[in-house]
């Protein structure tokens, strides 16, 4: 299964479940008058109506470059993030702080919190069942690293999104318990709306989390450092180039990087061995490196100002080796 399908299969079954999960939290919600499971509600519509946004934006990257955006629509993804982002923190955090305050400050006795706990059991297991899922598929791509270390390197925020949406659930229905347990123990219905607050900083907290890494790949993230690496071998396996002196990339999409190669030539090359160097080059970064579709050669002699340029925008029709011009 390719990395874009396992995204689309995590966030389909998020969807699904929390769906599923919203109808009953309201239900609860308006049984018992409990704030924390209000709150819960909100969250999970949020969550339902974040993954049909990366959805829409997972479809919406797919599509072909066209004259307008020639490099591709690969973006369109980071940037549904950043609004999922926006909304977890505005509606999810916001609308569960303030219904938290209200309780607190205008408190009213909770009814039989039996619902409530009826609620949260069926979501614990359709929101484990989600987590799983989006889980399986996040190892799948972090191999070794920590899951924040592999948060921070991931060009694919569908993903982790996931992860991280289903993470808050898990914690916000644990905290959505206590509120209610400990509101009818001690028969304090503040202590539910202070649940309800809970909820809400730790929504906002992920989405602040998210804002930071859905920005950086919205401005333009470069490939992983065991990429330039294996680009900058590639090169120098080459017996015609003597050097590689700049190895620029750049994220367009989660599984497209532009690159930017200038290499240096031994003497006495002619254009057209420097042509089938660079064709050979290519050839070998697109077979180790599939996501790199965009590949702009630079190619120089040593100790001369003329330089031939050679780029490739992924179709054979688009290779144009150019008469040389100055560096």
């Amino acid at each position: 299964m390719s990395g874009g399908e396992s995204s689309k299969k995590a966030v389909v079954a998020a969807v699904l479940g929390n769906l599923a999960i919203a109808v009953t939290k309201f239900a609860a919600a308006a049984v018992t008058g409990s704030s924390a499971m209000l709150s819960e509600g909100i969250h999970s519509v949020v969550d339902t109506g974040n993954g049909l946004l990366l959805l829409f934006g997972m479809r919406a990257a797919r599509r072909p470059a066209d004259p307008e955006h020639p490099f591709g629509h690969g973006k369109e993804l980071y940037f549904w993030t950043l609004i999922v982002a926006v909304l977890i923190f505005a509606v999810g955090g916001g609308m569960s702080v303030y219904e938290g305050a209200t309780h607190i400050l205008h408190p009213s006795p909770l009814e039989d919190p039996t619902w409530n706990y009826v609620v949260l059991a069926f979501a614990v297991v359709f929101e484990s069942i989600s987590f799983t899922v989006a889980w399986r598929e996040f190892s799948k791509s972090r191999g070794n690293m920590s899951p924040l270390g592999a948060i921070r390197q991931s060009k694919d925020p569908s993903l982790f999104t996931v992860v991280l949406e289903d993470s808050a659930a898990l914690a916000g229905l644990f905290l959505a318990f206590v509120g209610v347990l400990l509101g009818h123990v001690f028969e304090e219905p503040r202590l539910d709306g202070a649940a309800s607050v809970a909820i809400g900083l730790l929504l906002a907290a992920v989405a602040i989390l998210l804002v930071v890494e859905s920005r950086g790949l919205l401005v333009g993230e470069s490939a992983g450092e065991e990429v330039v690496a294996g680009i900058t071998a590639l090169a120098l396996l080459e017996p015609e180039i003597d050097e590689v002196t700049r190895v620029l990339t750049l994220h367009m999409g989660p599984r497209e990087v532009l690159l930017n190669l200038k290499v240096v030539f031994g003497e006495g090359l002619s254009a057209r061995s420097a042509a089938t160097a660079i064709d050979r080059l290519e050839e070998a970064i697109r077979t180790r490196f599939p996501e790199v579709r965009r590949i702009y050669v630079e190619a120089a002699l040593p100790s001369s100002d003329e330089m031939a340029h050679k780029s490739s925008g992924g179709d054979p029709g688009e290779e144009v080796l150019r008469a040389p011009s100055a560096s």
